[in-house]
């Protein structure tokens, strides 16, 4: 669902605040899901889970290959991969480790706490993302330069022309 959900959008434009709200989402729904004691409301949250966890994931791999050049994509994807899947392990390890000293629920609660202070931090840092993004959007033709925009919309173009 949260693939279909990116899918069906227009423009990459506004992704970057979709990261920061599913990473919230993802987090808020692992402590939720740790501190649930019933069985329906914790496969509706391992739904939500699921969601905010491929809307974030595909977000940002999108994300990823609008604002890098093309000659540098692949390394960048591969990097990329390698940061999710080449660390998994020793996350794992980590959580398995907690988990058997202070039990999953509360190893789900720390890990879904940090999920969410993780996606605060980024959340804060969205308007230097965006000034960043901005020129490579720009480039790209996915932001229309503003100021050529209301210089042809309006005709002034012409008119400073003898």
């Amino acid at each position: 669902m949260g693939a279909v959900y990116l899918a069906n959008r227009k423009s990459v434009i506004g992704l970057d605040r979709i990261i920061a709200f599913a990473s919230g989402c993802f987090g808020i729904g692992i402590i939720i899901f740790a501190l649930s004691k019933v069985i329906w409301f914790s496969m509706l949250m391992i739904l939500i889970i699921g969601f905010s966890m491929m809307v974030q994931m595909a977000a940002c791999n999108t994300v990823l290959q609008m604002i890098v050049e093309e000659d540098k994509r692949g390394r960048i994807i591969s990097f990329y991969t390698m940061a999710f899947m080449g660390t998994m392990p020793f996350g794992s390890l980590l959580a398995g480790g907690l988990a058997n000293k202070i039990g999953a629920p509360n190893t789900l609660l720390i890990g879904g706490i940090c999920c969410v202070l993780a996606s605060v931090v980024f959340a804060s840092k969205l308007t230097l993302l965006k000034r960043r993004m901005r020129p490579i959007y720009v480039e790209k033709g996915i932001i229309p330069e503003v100021a050529k925009g209301i210089e042809s919309a309006s005709g002034l173009k012409g008119l400073s022309e003898p």
